[in-house]
């Protein structure tokens, strides 16, 4: 639950921001800002992060993230959102775009000409799709959905589409693969993504399913890949992926709607049935209401 909008107050020692900026909020605010994650602009990995949503607050209250009218936040975990970008589109970024553009960043997978494949086109996959291409990488989607394909090149731009359950299709696809960006929350096999990376290969994962997935030893070995992981990204990174998203025009396909749609909402993420992420306008259900 990321919150954007504009600065209506500042305090007296802020530096950053002005009255009437454009800002975001992303999935914390608040962090020991002096441990190693932290003064290595990983606020994101400290041990005593604050989530924006559902997290106990320095003050003791919960933090209530695109849930709240109004936030204070310490500007530190404020994000500047250049005018080029609209506010609604721009809010999925300080979450799922982060969460993918700081592996592909991390990894080495944004160098131009490079061959990477993203796993699921959901909110996180066809963000993926977006800052690889901006980033000038050939993207190759991996869905189990063969209904997606059209979504996929069409659409998003991407370069090519496997379906997962097609064993030609994935095996002549079979180590053309600099990375992968594994978005599935989903059980799924690993193997035969492993089994698309070139030697020296990289699996990033960025879904997080329930359940532990089955990893074998020998198809890493037999090719020095490696399996990772990586979680949204710190402050300093996060407003680099925005400023990227300005320069190359990236914004999340979103559905507005207001807060009473949410549990409605919520009932069709269950079913997948959204394209791709939804943004509640509060402010405007708000003054409705009065």
């Amino acid at each position: 639950m990321r919150l954007w909008g504009v600065v209506r107050e500042v305090g007296s020692k802020v530096e950053k921001f002005r009255v009437g900026d454009k800002v975001g909020v992303g999935c914390i605010v608040g962090s020991c800002r002096s441990c190693h994650n932290c003064t290595s602009n990983l606020e994101n990995y400290c041990a005593e992060m604050i989530l924006t949503y559902g997290a106990k607050n320095y003050d003791g209250t919960i933090t209530y993230g695109g849930y709240s009218d109004i936030m204070v936040a310490d500007e530190h975990f404020i994000v500047r959102i250049p005018d080029a970008l609209p506010l609604d589109a721009t809010a999925p970024l300080l979450c799922a775009g982060i969460t993918v553009y700081s592996p592909l960043k991390y990894y080495g997978l944004d160098k131009p000409g490079m061959h990477v494949g993203v796993v699921g086109l959901g909110g996180l996959g066809h963000m993926a799709v977006k800052f690889a291409k901006g980033m000038g990488v050939k993207v190759t989607v991996i869905s189990t959905s063969p209904s997606k394909k059209q979504e996929a090149l069409g659409h998003l731009g991407a370069d090519s589409f496997l379906v997962s359950r097609d064993q030609d299709q994935m095996k002549a696809a079979m180590g053309t693969m600099d990375g992968i960006i594994d978005t599935v929350s989903a059980m799924h096999a690993l193997l035969p993504l492993i089994g698309l990376l070139k030697t020296n290969g990289k699996l990033v994962l960025v879904g997080a399913p329930e359940k532990p997935l089955e990893l074998a030893a020998f198809p890493l070995l037999m090719g020095r890949k490696m399996v990772g992981g990586s979680g949204i990204g710190g402050m300093e990174e996060t407003q680099e992926m925005i400023n990227f998203a300005a320069k190359h025009n990236i914004t999340a396909d979103i559905e507005v709607i207001p807060i009473e749609y949410a549990n409605t909402a919520m009932e069709r993420i269950l079913k997948a049935d959204v394209r791709y992420r939804f943004v509640i306008d509060i402010g405007n259900t708000i003054k409705s209401t009065h």
